[in-house]
């Protein structure tokens, strides 16, 4: 939709005939196209208005023509006296007629461009689902600065969980938040260590993003989620500019809400302390962009400041947190002739926190808990983390019919490094009391700080290095598109031990005297301590993707549309040694769709697609596979306390019962980590829908969508299976611990592995049936109807609305795993043994059943407008989860998990039963409304806006997550103990705030 008001909008359009032409039309990452027809053998010119640069084409003997890989912005188009002006969005395509006079819609003699998924007329020109939103519409829509936000404004995105990376991530179409990919000017910074984030840039330096929710061609692979790509903005012959801040004061929002303790009521304590908190954010930018030699050289520079504070606080402690790191960005545009572009993108997005640790003295103030202020002096430290992108790009219009384009770029992003009081301790273990209070000397919060080799580089890195090519060439009705796309994907993990201290001991009461399993240990009553031990080593870890893809877009018929492509995708996964444990060469993605113009004038559009999708294996696995995992439990009785760290003293000589040892530290061999047939994680999706024209500007539209997972990929990690079948085939000398502590399979199918059968250190090849794993298919499926309705800005009002009914169901969610929380892309704990899978097939986390979305704008006078964005969402399922029982034929390797993972679960009564994942109720459904009221007037020639944005306007503080573990803990799981916080609400909506905006542009 077009939002600007009457006064500021964009003078380039596009002829309304464009609606009723037949062409084909290239959907690109960062760019666009024209298209139309005209008088075979006449010269086509195409001229950017903003750069001065210019094509010429000559429209073919079928009367077509195509100019693809445009850079968005206004242009001229003329042939034969005839001239248009028209606008090309983002990855979509422009259609203009040069055969004859302009046609009248609706009154006017030329139509607003539009862009993809929200235009006046109906595209007939492609078969993907798209969204496209310019600078000015993203400004004039009350949403927050991140394009995660304006995904979820596309039918079928829906927010994920809070707890997942930066929180608020979209869900496309079933897909978990780690299956998306993100592009900057066609490049992909998607980070694959866990998928969960990207390398972002400063939000006004975007000048528009794109949002493919289903159907994208065989140019886009490695996501089985959606793909969100944005340009940033650039120079143009004239020279302009702006400055704008944007402050979101705690004064104007509202208190979040406090989760309180139920297993700890007596005392006051609180899980959450959201009341309290408070937040302040302040950006200011200032930007300029022009010709350094008019027509040929062109660059555009924005600079980012930022001061953002937070303050939380808990039982005995609070925290201040400040940003203040600037970020920038600068790009170069070169033209030496109207053949040849070069562009140049650098961005800086370092980030920088310093932490300011209070802790009360609880010696001095005993009695005050849950403060609302700081107390005494804090400790200080410091996190880094961000980095650099750089992106060079070359497009050369070698023909008429050919051009080609070349992309090399990289990205480097550090995790975040924390230095100062938090690392002070070290020599202090983490303790917890018998309540999980923290006590002691060791730095906290939670987890505390891990402690990194001496030898490891001071911080754990990510990065990029890819180089893409690409040809476009037309022919007759056909547009076809060919390239190649190669990246290197390296992460570093320096080693480390889990904890401060080299131990985590957490102290607790046995009712009956048992401790691990052994009765009694102690008087009932009485105390003991487990004393936990975590560590692996470190590496740096690589990751080679490499794709060929070929595309064409057939104009069949004036009214059809046919599209074919073929994508082949290679990935290499290596452990630290260089060595592959995963390869996959040539998978085919084959891409099919139609688009059908039903009455020839583009009022009915019926199209629909098919295609299969891979997404890579994460860095994360190749960190978590492949590098030697130390992590064991032990329990002992003790007598006495530390006075200055807590620990234990005068622990038995021994420890108590069975150790619960899940890795023992050493270095798995390669070949033994991963099923030799491994299949990639794939998805299949169709779709199929139709797009209708009404009266006065309206369109509505249907869509129907099925996704189908297959051959899901996960880590398992129970040796019982192989031990059986060894023993059924007469491999007496086997010894399980030969085999690596978890290795990755397909979940459900057999399994090719390499074991040492004669314990001989010979590495022989067998396939194990599944039926020795205990493990269900790994599944997942997504069904929806998308209906929408859309009325484009008419310098008055305009709107979109959808309403999408989905249905989410399977054995694993994806990625991550939203019920406990676990960002191990493609090493959850989902799979990690059988009983971990008993009744998982069930609605996942993303299932929501109903979603209603509706924003546009209203210009209340020339001087005033109204933006508004509303959703109305059905609840999530949440499921009963809890420990592994005695009965379970794994509880030998189950029981070592300390993290409730499986859908056993304790009833009132105290025992364990099976609860089918999902069954176990819904959140509430939700609504927000977000209001924007920005006003205009008449000073600086127009160019200055104030703006308010409100943001829930309702306070609407909805329960979004519930707790979902029934069981206390794994210890307490032979006593019957429950969880009294089970279904509790562990997070809500975002209280209401105010953002509030000055912006003036020259």
């Amino acid at each position: 939709m077009h939002f600007t008001s009457g006064r500021y909008q964009r003078t380039a359009a596009a002829l309304a005939v464009g609606m009723l032409i037949s062409s084909v039309a290239i959907a690109q990452s960062s760019e666009g196209s024209i298209y139309g027809r005209g008088k075979p053998g006449d010269k086509v010119t195409i001229t950017s208005v903003e750069t001065g640069t210019s094509r010429t084409i000559t429209i073919d003997s079928n009367g077509t023509y195509t100019a693809p890989k445009l850079q968005p912005g206004a242009y001229r188009v003329e042939a034969a006296g005839v001239s248009r002006n028209v606008n090309v969005a983002i990855g979509s395509g422009t259609a203009v007629d040069l055969s004859g006079t302009p046609v009248t819609v609706a009154g006017d003699n030329v139509a607003r461009v539009v862009v993809a998924g929200t235009r006046t007329v109906i595209d007939t020109s492609s078969v993907e689902s798209n969204t496209v939103f310019s600078a000015d519409q993203m400004a004039a829509l009350p949403v927050a600065r991140d394009p995660n936000a304006f995904a979820l404004l596309a039918p079928g995105v829906v927010k994920g969980d809070s707890d997942l990376g930066a929180g608020g991530l979209p869900s496309f179409g079933g897909a978990s938040v780690a299956e998306n990919s993100y592009y900057i000017n066609g490049f992909d910074v998607t980070n694959i260590r866990n998928f969960l984030s990207y390398a972002n840039l400063p939000f006004d330096a975007v000048a528009a993003q794109q949002v493919k929710s289903g159907g994208y061609g065989a140019e886009f692979g490695r996501s089985l989620g959606g793909v969100i790509s944005l340009v940033t903005k650039r120079g143009t012959n004239t020279w302009k500019g702006g400055a704008s801040v944007y402050y979101e004061p705690d004064s104007l929002r509202a208190s979040g809400k406090n989760i309180r303790d139920l297993n700890n009521p007596q005392d006051n304590n609180y899980i959450s302390f959201s009341e309290a908190r408070q937040q302040r954010d302040l950006s200011f930018n200032a930007y300029a962009g022009g010709p350094i030699i008019k027509d040929k050289l062109f660059v555009f520079g924005l600079i980012e400041g930022r001061h953002d504070r937070t303050d939380t606080f808990s039982e005995s402690s609070s925290t201040r947190t400040t940003s203040t790191k600037p970020n920038g960005m600068i790009k170069v545009d070169f033209t030496p002739t109207d053949a040849h572009r070069l562009e140049l993108t650098a961005i800086s997005n370092e980030r920088e926190e310093e932490i300011l640790d209070f802790n009360r003295n609880i010696s001095v103030y005993p009695d005050r808990k849950n403060l609302t202020y700081h107390m005494g002096e804090p400790g200080i430290s410091k996190t880094t983390s961000g980095g650099e992108i750089l992106i060079g790009k070359y497009t050369g219009y070698l023909t008429d019919d050919l051009t080609v384009s070349a992309l090399v770029g990289s990205v480097k992003e550090q995790s975040a490094l924390t230095v100062g009081a938090r690392k002070a301790g070290l020599d202090c273990p983490v303790v917890l009391d018998v309540d999980a209070t923290e006590i002691g000397c060791w730095a906290m919060p939670w987890p505390g700080p891990r402690v990194r080799s001496p030898d490891a580089k001071p911080a754990d890195e990510d990065k990029r290095r890819a180089f893409r090519f690409d040809v476009d060439y037309a022919i007759g009705g056909h547009s076809l598109r060919a390239g190649v796309d190669r990246q290197t994907f390296t992460s570093y993990a320096g080693a480390q031990a889990t904890y401060s201290g080299g131990y985590y001991y957490r102290y607790f009461i046995s009712e009956t005297g048992t401790v691990n399993g052994v009765p009694n240990v102690v008087a009932p009553g009485g105390e003991y301590v487990r004393r936990r031990e975590a560590a692996n080593t470190g590496g740096s870890f690589e990751v080679e993707n490499n794709a060929y893809y070929i595309e064409d877009n057939w104009k069949v018929t004036d009214n059809v549309l046919l599209y074919a492509g073929l994508r082949s995708e290679s990935f290499n996964n290596m452990n630290g040694a260089g060595v592959s444990f995963v390869k996959a060469d040539n998978l085919l993605a084959p891409r099919l769709g139609f688009a059908w113009d039903v009455k020839g004038d583009a009022s009915l559009k019926v199209y629909g697609n098919a295609g299969r999708y891979f997404i890579p294996v994460a860095s994360n696995t190749n960190i978590r596979a492949t590098q030697g995992e130390l992590f064991e439990q032990r329990f002992y009785t003790f007598n006495g306390r530390d006075p200055r760290t807590q620990a234990p003293l005068n622990m038995s000589s021994s420890d108590i019962g069975v150790p619960q040892i899940t890795g023992d530290g050493t270095l798995p061999l390669p070949a033994t980590i991963a099923d030799t047939e491994l299949n990639p994680m794939s998805q299949d999706e169709f779709i199929l829908g139709f797009q209708k024209a009404l009266a006065k500007g309206w369109t509505m539209g249907m869509k129907a969508t099925y996704r189908k997972v297959n051959d899901g990929m996960d880590d398992y990690c129970s040796h019982l299976g192989f031990e059986q079948w060894a023993a059924d085939n007469g491999y007496e000398n086997f010894d399980s611990s030969t085999m690596a502590t978890c290795f990755l399979i397909n979940p459900g199918n057999d399994v090719s592995l390499k074991m040492d059968l004669e314990n001989d250190g010979n590495l022989k090849q067998v396939v194990v049936p599944a039926k020795y794993l205990g493990l269900g298919k790994y599944t997942r499926t997504y069904r929806a109807i998308e209906l929408t309705a859309e009325r484009p800005y008419n310098g008055t009002w305009g709107l979109a609305a959808s309403y999408t009914w989905a249905k989410l169901k399977g054995t694993a969610e994806g990625y991550v795993n939203s019920v406990i929380n676990q960002e191990d892309a493609g090493v959850s704990q989902d799979f990690d043994f059988g009983s971990l899978d008993d009744g998982a097939d069930g609605y996942l986390s993303n299932d929501r059943r109903h979603v209603f979305k509706l924003y546009g704008n209203y210009a209340i006078t020339d001087t005033l407008r109204l933006g508004f964005n509303g959703t109305i969402a059905s609840g999530r399922p949440t499921s009963c989860i809890g420990f592994v029982p005695p009965t379970a034929f794994d509880y030998s390797d189950a029981a070592a998990y300390t993290t409730a993972s499986s859908y056993y679960c304790l009833k009132e009564g105290g025992k364990s039963s099976l609860v089918q994942r999902g069954t176990a109720g819904r959140t509430p459904w939700t609504s927000t409304v977000d209001l924007q009221l920005a006003y205009m007037p008449r000073i600086a020639n127009g160019k200055v806006t104030f703006q308010v944005d409100v943001f829930n306007v309702f306070n609407s503080q909805k329960a979004v997550e519930f707790n979902e573990q029934r069981d206390y803990s794994a210890d307490t799981l032979k006593e019957g103990k429950l969880n009294l916080n089970y279904q509790q609400p562990s997070s809500f909506q975002s209280p209401r705030s105010v953002r509030l905006t000055a912006r003036y542009e020259f």
